[in-house]
């Protein structure tokens, strides 16, 4: 019996280093990991005034999630305005974010109490708010996020303390004081309320979702027009003058080092299939395989 149990062990402990092996071989680099958090490091950072970048999350892979994740970014802006994903599988990427580098935050498909309610819930850390153009809207993204009295968040945190890691009484406490709240700034109406919407206690973020604020200005898809500069930099002084940090979606690094430059800490960079997109047409482009399988002339 004492043979058979030392025998089970010593092929447990080939096994496991057999499956290190085998993970090490598949292991594109360290991942970026972090402690478990008492308060939101992107809401600090920003406080401390200093640049963040996100990576935006569209397949419905908590693999990519998870990859995405451990690469250094400092947050992932889940996309479920403009993506396929549901509650379940963004609920399987928050989790297998679990002691990564990068915060979960979850672009909702609309400003309503009860769709950012239910982003919370599965442990979103962020709520990010689209076509949020009247101070009202704004008011309401941020009673959303926060429990009463502060503000209007119905409880049923099982999942989100879970996924935190602590008890519900002090997951309340934590939440209060650490959901980030991002108002999209994508209308020309929030560009005429830019000082009543910046004015909001408790958002985080004024974020510039300078696509669709090119075609509600008329320019449609011409984001460097110069009516929509001027409306990018009414939305700048607002935040400046509000203390508010202000975002831009960019993916290149010269267009975000241009913007760091204006004044925006907050960006939300390509998407992960934007970015396997990119790698795989750099990868192909240095390959000269023209050259090294084009077939001898043959002598006559």
């Amino acid at each position: 019996m004492k043979k058979r149990t030392l025998q089970a062990a010593v092929f447990a402990v080939i096994c496991l280093a057999l499956s290190n092996q085998a993970m090490a071989q598949y292991q594109t680099s360290t991942p970026a990991t972090a402690p478990v958090i008492t308060e939101n490091p992107v809401k600090k950072a920003l406080k401390e005034g200093k640049v963040v970048i996100g990576a935006t999350v569209t397949a419905a892979n908590p693999d990519v999630a998870a990859t995405l994740a451990g690469a250094g970014f400092d947050f992932l802006w889940i996309e479920m305005e403009h993506s396929p994903l549901t509650l379940e599988t963004v609920r399987s990427m928050i989790l297998a974010t679990r002691g990564l580098k990068a915060m979960p935050f979850t672009r909702v498909p609309v400003n309503e109490l009860w769709t950012a309610k239910r982003a919370l819930d599965i442990g979103s850390l962020g709520v990010i708010f689209p076509f949020t153009s009247t101070r009202e809207l704004a008011e309401q993204a941020v009673k959303a996020c926060k429990y009463p009295p502060q503000g209007l968040r119905g409880y049923g945190a099982a999942m989100a303390s879970s996924r935190w890691g602590m008890s519900g009484s002090d997951y309340a406490k934590f939440a209060n004081e650490n959901i980030l709240v991002v108002v999209i700034i994508e209308q020309k109406q929030a560009i005429d309320n830019i000082e009543e919407i910046a004015s909001v206690p408790g958002v985080d973020v004024l974020f510039i979702g300078v696509n669709d604020l090119s075609y509600s200005l008329g320019v449609g898809g011409k984001t460097n027009d110069p009516i929509v500069e001027e409306a990018v930099n009414k939305v700048l002084a607002a935040g400046k003058k509000h203390n508010i940090p202000v975002g831009y979606p960019a993916g290149a690094p010269v267009e975000i080092n241009k913007r760091i430059a204006q004044g925006f800490r907050f960006f939300q960079a390509s998407s992960d299939l934007g970015m396997m997109a990119a790698s795989a047409r750099d990868l192909l482009s240095k390959i000269q395989r023209d050259e090294i399988g084009a077939p001898k002339s043959n002598p006559k």
